[in-house]
């Protein structure tokens, strides 16, 4: 099957993917305060996510590109929403434009259409750095994202098998690249033994993308004639994982993304520790469902939620929600009370 087939059978089987029966975040509870001393027109969105300055802690996080045509419009219009909301965005794996120069319409059109924005790229842990610098300059990107889908892999049927030098290509690249690299999962989130690790070789944004969201190990098996089901519920829920990246290497800076709902999962990840949040499949679904106008009131409505948040713990910036207080219920406490 070409890349391009793959690319559109992707975001089909991720258009359709089941709901879990349990989000982290609902096993997070922010305790609520009762008083407030500041004003709604005093709270700002702007956030500082290591050397990138951002006007929203939420960004549209790596969907798609490299599926020819189709894929082109959902840039497109995604680089529309974004620019409209003032917020950040990422494209999805460019490695089929590196190999492909036919497919580079689809991922340059987002800087077209949004030439101020904070533009993230992306390739794989599989990449060079020759090829991490092609990425960067397709879009002239403000920060590159490494993704790391090793069970995506094993369960593509076309995927990889050979994952030795992967973390010294990663090293390889921060040492040459210079934008912020950003790490991210798939949707398997990340470890305190993973992030000690990455940290080693110098990497310090971490995107945990938990378990939560998009399931690729669902979407890989739907394209298998045998299906490898004992692996449709594996990997650290997103919450659990943020809290496990902070306590491994509190210096980090960490990104919240998988299964992120609303404005308010957005306000628990930063009083976890995040500084910014992702969000993927959701504003996916509303773009394809509805339109790029639905999807902009969408986006205005989740900074309008994590506003609420933000009010009701009493800060105007959100660096201030780390800390607050809050208590975990459920498997959240079980893993930590074990873990940390």
């Amino acid at each position: 099957m070409s890349r391009s087939k793959r690319k559109l059978d992707h975001i089909r089987h991720a258009l359709n993917r089941d709901e879990i029966a349990v989000n982290s975040f609902d096993e997070m509870e922010i305790v609520h305060q009762s008083l407030t001393d500041i004003h709604w027109d005093y709270i700002s969105l702007q956030t500082q996510l290591g050397e990138l300055s951002l006007s929203s802690p939420l960004f549209v996080n790596a969907m798609t590109g490299g599926g020819g045509e189709k894929t082109e419009v959902i840039n497109r219009d995604l680089a529309i929403a974004a620019k409209e909301t003032g917020i950040a965005l990422a494209v999805g794996s460019q490695m089929s434009a590196i190999n492909d120069a036919q497919e580079k319409r689809s991922y340059q059109i987002v800087r077209e259409e949004n030439p101020n924005g904070v533009i993230f790229a992306n390739i794989g842990s599989e990449a060079t750095v020759d090829q991490a610098l092609q990425a960067v300059h397709m879009i002239e990107a403000n920060a590159l994202q490494i993704h790391l889908n090793v069970l995506q892999e094993l369960i593509m049927p076309e995927g990889d098998r050979d994952f030795s030098d992967r973390l010294q290509r990663i090293e390889s690249i921060v040492k040459h690249i210079d934008v912020p690299v950003i790490v991210k999962e798939v949707g398997y989130g990340m470890s305190m033994e993973t992030a000690r690790q990455l940290r080693e070789v110098g990497i310090s944004y971490f995107d945990v993308a938990g378990y939560g969201g998009t399931n690729f190990s669902k979407v890989e098996n739907k394209r298998r004639k045998q299906p490898f089901r004992a692996f449709d519920q594996w990997g650290i829920p997103t919450a659990i994982s943020i809290a496990e990246v902070k306590a491994s290497v509190p210096e980090c800076h960490v990104i919240a993304s998988g299964g992120m709902r609303n404005g308010l999962d957005g306000a628990k990840a930063f009083v976890l520790g995040a500084e910014a949040f992702g969000m993927a499949g959701h504003l996916l679904r509303t773009l394809m469902k509805e339109d790029v106008e639905t999807l902009i009131d969408e986006i205005n409505h989740i900074h309008h939620e994590f506003k609420i948040a933000m009010m009701l713990l009493g800060v105007t910036e959100p660096v201030s929600l780390k800390g607050k207080p809050h208590i975990y219920a459920g498997r959240m406490k079980a893993w930590l009370d074990q873990r940390l």
